[in-house]
């Protein structure tokens, strides 16, 4: 995961001065990103937070100044808690989903999100070690900012989940986009 950030990084960098884009093409178009973050799991009244990390695609619609848009994202989380002997750890988020921005200025994207999003928990006691997937809504606010002349775009949002079996996750988080 660390080399496939690395790259995506690297190769973005390495050819943002060839793409040059006027502002009526921000927000539209495939993309890819990475994400990391600040992670809060909270469940039967216990909490834990950790760092969460992740990669993520998706395709925007421009229309005019609003955006349309559907993402998708494999992520993880470094957020986990022991008590004596055992241990539940936050494991993979897969998430699907849609949002709808309105574009403020010429590189600036204002957008909420919604959608399905499945994790992962897992137990360890005595060596042994069950998981299972937690399915549950997202929903979410952000702020996106495209810089100029650039297929580059830097993204900060808030998201909230609510998973069944009384789980819900907070999230804050940073994201380097590359369009295409």
């Amino acid at each position: 995961m660390r080399k496939l950030i690395a790259a995506t990084v690297l190769a973005a960098c390495s050819v943002t001065p060839a793409f040059a884009r006027d502002a009526s093409q921000n927000f539209n178009g495939p993309h890819v990103e990475i994400i990391t973050g600040y992670d809060n799991v909270r469940g039967g009244g216990d909490g834990s937070s950790g760092l969460m990390y992740g990669i993520g695609a998706g395709y925007d619609f421009r229309l005019d100044n609003v955006v349309l848009g559907i993402e998708g994202e494999v992520a993880d989380s470094t957020t986990g808690e022991c008590n004596g002997g055992a241990c539940a750890d936050a494991a993979r988020d897969l998430y699907i989903g849609g949002r709808i921005g309105a574009v403020v200025g010429d590189n600036v994207l204002v957008y909420g999100k919604v959608g399905y999003s499945n994790a992962r928990v897992e137990a360890t006691a005595a060596n042994v070690t069950t998981g299972t997937n937690l399915d549950g809504l997202r929903v979410g606010a952000g702020v996106e900012w495209q810089i100029d002349n650039s297929p580059i775009s830097l993204r900060a949002e808030y998201r909230y989940t609510n998973y069944e079996a009384g789980v819900e996750r907070h999230q804050g988080v940073l994201g380097l986009s590359y369009r295409f």
